[in-house]
C-alpha cells in the first residue's frame, strides 16, 4: 500500500495509480513536501500486511548511501535509491530473527554446537572467542564472513549432522531454544547456510501488538506469523540466506552493523494517542514513518485529529464507516478495506457491531 514504482496502489473507479493521482493533486500530501521528496506523487512510506507460512529470506536493508550506491551499479536488483528501515507489529503469535546476539551468548552456542562450530575456519573461531571488547565487532564480521562464504559441501555435511542429532533428541541444554527452528528451517531451506543464524540472532517472539523496529544494516528473518509492516519507501532487500532468490553475500557483510544487544533492544512500546480512547501510536526512532493502532469497541466512534502528511488506513478486522470534514455521508468500511487520508483532514471512524480495528501509517513532519 503506497506509492513504489514496483506496485503502486491504484485509485478504486479510476485506471490510476495512487503516485499518478498524488502527482496530479500534491496538496494531498500535506508538510511530508518539505521534509522528503515527493517528487511524482512519492509518499515517504510503505504500508505492508504479511502472513508468514515459510521463513523469509536472512536479510539486511542499506542506508541511504549504501541504497544510492547499490541502486546506481544494480537498477534491476535495487530498484531505488532509497534506505528501508522497518516496523513489525504482530497481528498474531510472530517469530523472527533480530539482530546479533551479544557476543557471549554466540560464543556459548560455539562452545556447545560443534556442527555450527565446524563452519567457519577454526583460526576464525578462535579470534572472535578470545576477542577484547573493543576488537569485538571486527572479530565477529571476520567469523560472520567465514561462515556465510563456507564451502557448500561442508555445510549440507554439518547441516545433516545437526539435524540428524536433534531428531534423536540429542540436543543440550542451551540447544533447546532453538532445536525446532533449526528442523523446520531445514525441512523449508534443506541445507542452506542460513539455518546456522539461529545460533547467532536474536529468536523473538511476539504477541499480538507487540512489535520490533529494524535500522539499517541489522540482519533479521521473519519465520512466521501474521504481521503489519511499515517501512521507508523502498524494496532494497540485500539477502543471503533462506531464500531461492538471488543472493548478495559481499554486500550484506558490508552492511551490516555487527551491533550485539539483546532482542528487547529492537522492541518499539505502542503509547496512547493522544485525544483519543482506543488508538496507540508506534513511533520508531526515524521520520519516515509512523503507525497508529485504532482497536474501537461495537458501536463506537473515535476522532483522529490532522496529521500534516497524508497517510493510509486498512481495516483488518470488523466493519464500520469513515467521515471527515465536508464529507457528504459515510464511507462504509470492511476488513480489507484501505482508504487514503489526506493531509490535514480530521476524519472520525464509526465501528458497527462487531467493533473494528485499523491500522494507519503515515510521515513525521517535525520532531
Amino acid at each position: 500500500m503506497g506509492t513504489h514504482v514496483k506496485s503502486p496502489s491504484g485509485v478504486v473507479g479510476s485506471n490510476k495509480t495512487l503516485r499518478d493521482f498524488l502527482a496530479r493533486h500534491p496538496e494531498l500530501m500535506g508538510d511530508v513536501s518539505s521534509v522528503f521528496d515527493t517528487t511524482g506523487g512519492n509518499l515517504p512510506f510503505l504500508f505492508k500486511v504479511l502472513s508468514i507460512r515459510k521463513a523469509l529470506s536472512i536479510q539486511v536493508h542499506p542506508d541511504k548511501k549504501t541504497a544510492e550506491k547499490l541502486h546506481a551499479q544494480q537498477p534491476s536488483v535495487y530498484t531505488d535509491p532509497n534506505h528501508k528501515p522497518e516496523i513489525a507489529i504482530a497481528l498474531t503469535p510472530f517469530r523472527g530473527l533480530s539482530g546479533f546476539l551479544p557476543s557471549p551468548e554466540i560464543k556459548a552456542y560455539l562452545a556447545a554446537v560443534p556442527e555450527f562450530r565446524a563452519i567457519a575456519p577454526e583460526e576464525l573461531v578462535r579470534r572472535f572467542e578470545g576477542a577484547s571488547e573493543q576488537d569485538d565487532k571486527v572479530a565477529l564480521k571476520d567469523f560472520f564472513t567465514g561462515m556465510m562464504t563456507a564451502n557448500a559441501d561442508r555445510v549440507k555435511g554439518e547441516l545433516s549432522k545437526l539435524v540428524n542429532r536433534y531428531r534423536e533428541s540429542r540436543e543440550t541444554g542451551i540447544e533447546r531454544r532453538v532445536r525446532d527452528l533449526i528442523l523446520a528451517l531445514s525441512s523449508q531451506h534443506p541445507g542452506d547456510v542460513g539455518i546456522f543464524c539461529a545460533f547467532m540472532l536474536n529468536l523473538v517472539d511476539l504477541q499480538p501488538g507487540e512489535a520490533i523496529f529494524l535500522g539499517a544494516g541489522e540482519p533479521h528473518a521473519y519465520v512466521s506469523g501474521d504481521i503489519i509492516e511499515c517501512m521507508a519507501n523502498s524494496d532494497n532487500v540485500i539477502r543471503a540466506g533462506l531464500t531461492p532468490k538471488p543472493k548478495d553475500v559481499p554486500n550484506l557483510i558490508k552492511s551490516l552493523t555487527y551491533r550485539t544487544a539483546k532482542a528487547d533492544s529492537h522492541m518499539i512500546k505502542p503509547k496512547p494517542l493522544p485525544g483519543t480512547a482506543y488508538t496507540t501510536s508506534y513511533v520508531p526512532p526515524v521520520p519516515d514513518f509512523r503507525v497508529l493502532s485504532a482497536k474501537i469497541p461495537k458501536n463506537a466512534t473515535e476522532g483522529h485529529g490532522s496529521f500534516g502528511s497524508a497517510s493510509i488506513a486498512i481495516v483488518i478486522q470488523g466493519s464500520g464507516s469513515v467521515t471527515w470534514e465536508d464529507a457528504n455521508g459515510a464511507l462504509a468500511l470492511s476488513a480489507g478495506n484501505v482508504v487514503f487520508i489526506g493531509a490535514n483532514v480530521r476524519v472520525s471512524f464509526k465501528a458497527g457491531d462487531e467493533g473494528m480495528c485499523i491500522y494507519r501509517a503515515y510521515a513525521a513532519t517535525s520532531s
